[in-house]
């Protein structure tokens, strides 16, 4: 059975937020973000001495008047971000699992309509085997992100996804100029965290979003049962397998998925990347406006 987060009053609420990110960014102009240079805005920012070849426009007269030096006005420069959304489509973020399945791209609609609601450019990037697509390309406006909602609710979930392939062979990525958000339950053999590495090296904002299921967390499995990996092509994969359940079994799962989220966590703290892991359980809403919030990306 499909399901499905998103409608008019799912992206109204979302009006009453903005996107949160880095002044020292530096985007392109005509956007709504306040960055830590000088520009052309009507906010008065402060003062600086006049340099020859400077804009005698600008000259402040009633302080010459007071200290016979020439100062000018500076003004607060706001500019236009560019905000990747890397989507995990493997078969682990949904191919059993309807809900998770919208709840990932309901939050990657959401950072999106946050994007175009603030005059950013926005892009969804498809990630499946070793590349991710980008069918939408960049848009800006919501007009043209209403149009790429539609569809990128059809997208369908299976097989494995490569997240540092994905991410570092992607050629629309460029510095310094927005954020990048991956949106995955991380589940995987690929080596995430040079992706993340690398955009870093590019000067990126990263904002990592795991996305687990109840069942994920906290598995209620007892007895005999069939483990069936949802990645598996070929049913006779050695990653399927019959086993008995103990209490011990699930006691060690649960200190190794804390171990993977603590991980995850202090890797991300040391590279100033914002990370959250949220339980497909939590209503989308309470997870944006509380979680994101948290972390501090939205305001």
């Amino acid at each position: 059975m499909k399901v499905s987060y998103l409608n008019d009053r799912f992206f109204s609420r979302l009006e009453t937020l903005a996107l949160n990110l880095r002044s020292d960014l530096a985007g392109y102009f005509g956007g709504k973000h306040l960055v830590s240079t000088y520009g052309q805005t009507v906010e008065f920012a402060d003062y600086r001495e006049y340099q020859l070849g400077d804009d005698i426009r600008r000259i402040d007269w009633n302080l010459f008047s007071r200290f016979e030096k020439y100062f000018l006005k500076l003004f607060t420069d706001e500019r236009q971000m560019q905000v990747q959304i890397f989507l995990d489509c493997s078969g682990s973020m949904g191919k059993d699992n309807p809900q998770k399945a919208a709840y990932s791209v309901a939050t990657a609609a959401a950072i999106g309509f946050l994007a175009v609601h603030n005059m950013d450019k926005v892009s969804f990037h498809i990630m499946k085997g070793d590349r991710a697509e980008n069918p939408f390309g960049t848009m800006v406006g919501k007009q043209a992100f209403y149009r790429a909602i539609g569809e990128l609710e059809k997208v369908e979930f299976a097989d494995e996804t490569d997240i540092e392939s994905c991410v570092v062979t992607n050629p629309g990525t460029s510095a310094n100029n927005g954020l990048t958000v991956i949106i995955s339950d991380f589940f995987t053999e690929s080596n995430w965290k040079k992706a993340v590495d690398y955009l870093c090296y590019k000067k990126r904002q990263v904002l990592l979003v795991q996305v687990l299921t109840p069942e994920e967390i906290d598995p209620s499995y007892d007895g005999r049962v069939t483990l069936i990996d949802s990645e598996s092509v070929d049913i006779t994969d050695t990653k399927n397998m019959k086993i008995k359940i103990t209490r011990s079994m699930q006691k060690a799962y649960e200190e190794a998925l804390n171990d993977f989220k603590q991980d995850m966590k202090t890797f991300c703290s040391k590279r100033g990347v914002d990370y959250v892991s949220v339980s497909t359980e939590k209503p989308i809403e309470k997870m944006l406006f509380g979680e994101l919030l948290k972390v501090g990306i939205m305001e």
